[in-house]
């Protein structure tokens, strides 16, 4: 059993971001992802939050966190336009686990107007007209969901993206003023899908289907051979401009 002390100066975050970063991660490099979560769970009471998409990753995570830190809480942004097999993961995981997990939608007086001025599809117009699709259904509903928290758990990978190699697994999100945690930023695909297989977990069966990075239905596609990890994420644009926001710096 692994006895946790700290300050309570980092507890109540009352150092600088980097210096809480640095402090933290003295601890947390040399701990499972397992530990780590069930560290911050007792370092951070009811400041702790998980954000899962029910992707491979996010499952894998949920898993660790149902086995070790029941404490930390869940959530999920319901876009409005994700995949019926989303949905039928999300079934799966609240029967498997018995963990509640909250759910955050898209603000109506956002959501309505934009939709009635450009048109359900807008998306596919611009990529002004996307981001403001992905504002909307994304951005505006996280930053409500990481409201009173300190810790931000993701399911970020740096194999996920070129942009995520140089990610640390503990860093400072300097819009929504939260510190991130990637618990399995450097496991490879094929370390999760172990994971996956030998603890049973629930999974998305778009992933079987060549589906990657699961998101939107109107947004996502099954990548070809050859294609990189991002490729089937809008797919319409260039590939510099492929993130929604939700991780932006």
């Amino acid at each position: 059993m692994i006895s946790f002390k700290t300050t309570q100066a980092l507890s109540t975050m009352e150092l600088t971001p980097t210096d809480t970063i640095a402090a933290l991660k003295k601890t947390v490099e040399s701990l499972s992802p397992e530990a780590s979560l069930r560290f911050f769970q007792e370092q951070f009471p009811d400041e702790v939050t998980f954000s899962s998409s029910f992707s491979f990753e996010d499952q894998a995570i949920t898993h660790m966190i149902a086995e070790n830190a029941k404490d930390i809480k869940l959530f999920t942004l319901d876009t409005g336009r994700l995949f019926a097999e989303t949905y039928s993961v999300w079934s799966s995981t609240l029967q498997r686990y018995n963990l509640p997990i909250k759910a955050y939608y898209p603000d109506l007086s956002l959501l309505e107007p934009f939709v009635e001025q450009n048109g359900p599809n807008a998306f596919y117009d611009s990529v002004e007209n996307r981001k403001s699709c992905c504002y909307i259904r994304k951005v505006e509903p996280l930053q409500r969901a990481l409201k009173g928290n300190k810790i931000w758990i993701t399911g970020l990978r740096a194999e996920h993206s070129p942009a995520r190699q140089d990610l640390e697994q503990l860093e400072w999100d300097e819009v929504n003023q939260i510190i991130k945690y990637h618990p399995l930023l450097h496991w490879n695909t094929d370390e999760v899908k172990s994971f996956i297989n030998k603890e049973s977990i629930p999974y998305n069966p778009l992933h079987d289907k060549g589906f990657i990075s699961i998101g939107c239905a109107p947004c996502t596609r099954a990548i070809k051979v050859g294609e990189d990890f991002r490729a089937g994420r809008w797919w319409w644009e260039d590939n510099s401009k492929k993130e929604c926001g939700l991780h932006a710096k």
